[in-house]
């Protein structure tokens, strides 16, 4: 009787413990989710450090200045207002009514030692925001920079300079932000689960969780999709997007953007110091055939860094392309083809070039300029790579690399040329240091007023062009898929910086 009273009561616990089970499923199943899948996998949700912007594409983070997409105009986020007189003091007042995950305020002297943060543990953002000295009092910043710097504010949008509570110290795993989504849980080149953060300032996130997902391979992003296993996804695989179209509820938008897909010279190889070997690299590339077959259509041929639509995007010199144009210039550097071998007193010209995965479209371009080139009897040694930025600074031994940047995230072509030919630049993975390119360049910083900058920078832009620093591919659009039967105000940020937002939303 006694063994039977427990089986009794072993049997109503499994009961209600299948009931709570079941019952806490269809909470998760009811609750407003939605899982977006990123082409590039984050190992880090350091926002201050990590290249991949995760944590503030995924609304973990925000910085003190917002871009408008639309009017490419600098808009208040964490920052309530800023100002100068002499464009080196700044004041800058902030919002009184943010405060971080954990429910610490968001006040001056938390944002300056986000920003102090920032400044020490990433030199390529020390480097750009060029600030003295920092105070602090109540909601009012203090900002000096080094000398004067019209467009400060700007480089206040950059997702490195993300606001952060710094006395919450696991910057990798959890970081606290002022966003909308709060860190759950991060699997390193996986995923991190977001949840809602309540108390968020510009009114809670409509959905109650979110995952930001990463696969850096375009098919398997594609088929996600097509699965139900992703709701939202970055890049799917241009060659199955008429697959895409084909299902009902899906909607795929192609959106022009501010990057550039561009083969990034390093002029500290030997090869490469001749400036006819690189007008060679740049009249093998068939721009317009790369546009068709590998992007199909959705890219815009590139003339320059910056798309065609910019002011400071200026008229270049038509060039001669091709095959027999690269063996003249590659005969001016002295190389001559021998048995089918290009090749310069006795030794053959080899080209070592490096691409990487998360951009599917730049190792299919790596493939097309090997084929090219090796017509004319160039070795063309291809090595793929995962992270780009951390592989160009950290090696030599590459001669090129298919690489894709944002030239004027926030609308303004300072950014760019900045961060790729100043030599204190982030992404000066070419090794320029020409002092002629610098001089125009800190010129550049010290103007005020679109005009004056655009005229500056169009001169810049031709210099770099005439020097051939860099030889750029094609502007390709921002490709996104998703369930338009599920998801609701989606927006495919030009920028590419905000996509997980308070009023993203599912039905």
């Amino acid at each position: 009787m006694k063994n039977a009273f427990i089986l009794l009561l072993l049997a109503l616990s499994m009961l209600l413990t299948a009931c709570t089970s079941d019952a806490a499923d269809k909470k998760e199943e009811g609750r407003k989710e939605l899982n977006l899948l990123f082409n590039f996998a984050a190992r880090s949700l350091d926002p201050n450090v990590d290249s991949s912007y995760v944590p503030l594409r995924a609304g973990i983070t925000e910085t003190l200045v917002h871009l408008n997409d639309d009017t490419l105009t600098l808009e208040p986020w964490l920052a309530e207002s800023w100002d100068s007189e002499d464009g080196q003091e700044w004041t800058i007042r902030l919002r009184d009514d943010v405060t971080f995950q954990n429910g610490s305020p968001m006040d001056a002297a938390a944002v300056k030692a986000s920003l102090e943060r920032a400044m020490e543990d990433n030199i390529a953002i020390s480097n750009a925001l060029r600030i003295e000295s920092i105070a602090a009092d109540g909601y009012q910043l203090t900002i000096k920079t080094i000398m004067p710097f019209p467009e400060f504010p700007s480089e206040l949008v950059h997702p490195n300079t993300s606001i952060i509570d710094v006395t919450e110290p696991d910057y990798i795993n959890k970081p606290i932000g002022t966003g909308p989504f709060a860190v759950s849980s991060f699997t390193p080149g996986t995923a991190v689960d977001l949840i809602r953060y309540d108390q968020y300032w510009d009114g809670a996130a409509k959905l109650e969780a979110a995952r930001f997902s990463f696969n850096e391979d375009a098919n398997a992003r594609s088929l996600a999709l097509e699965s139900g296993d992703a709701d939202i996804v970055f890049r799917p695989e241009v060659q199955g997007l008429e697959n895409l179209e084909a299902i009902e509820g899906v909607e795929v938008e192609s959106t022009s953007t501010f990057r550039v897909h561009q083969m990034t010279m390093n002029l500290e190889r030997e090869s490469m110091k001749d400036i006819h070997v690189r007008k060679a690299v740049d009249v093998l590339i068939n721009r317009e055939s790369i546009a068709e077959t590998i992007l199909k259509g959705h890219a815009e041929v590139a003339n320059g860094p910056f798309p065609s639509t910019f002011t400071f995007a200026p008229d270049y010199p038509a060039k001669q392309t091709g095959s027999e144009e690269a063996r003249t210039l590659l005969a001016k550097a002295g190389y001559e083809e021998k048995d089918g071998v290009m090749q310069k007193e006795g030794e053959p010209l080899v080209l070592t070039l490096l691409t990487y995965s998360a951009r599917a479209d730049l190792p299919l371009i790596a493939q097309v300029f090997q084929s090219d080139a090796k017509q004319l009897g160039i070795t063309v040694d291809i090595q793929q790579i995962e992270v780009p930025e951390e592989y160009m600074a950290a090696n030599r031994d590459w001669d090129l690399t298919t690489y894709s940047n944002l030239t004027a995230p926030r609308g303004d072509a300072g950014y760019y040329l900045n961060a790729t030919y100043h030599p204190q630049g982030a992404l000066n993975f070419s090794g320029a240091d020409d002092d002629a390119l610098t001089a125009m360049i800190d010129e550049l910083n010290a103007t005020v007023g679109e005009k004056s900058r655009s005229a500056i920078a169009e001169k810049i832009a031709l210099y770099v062009d005439e020097q051939v620093y860099n030889s750029f591919i094609l502007h390709p659009n921002t490709l996104v898929a998703y369930n338009a039967d599920k998801v609701e105000n989606w927006v495919t940020s030009r920028s590419e910086y905000y996509m997980l937002t308070n009023t993203l939303d599912v039905k």
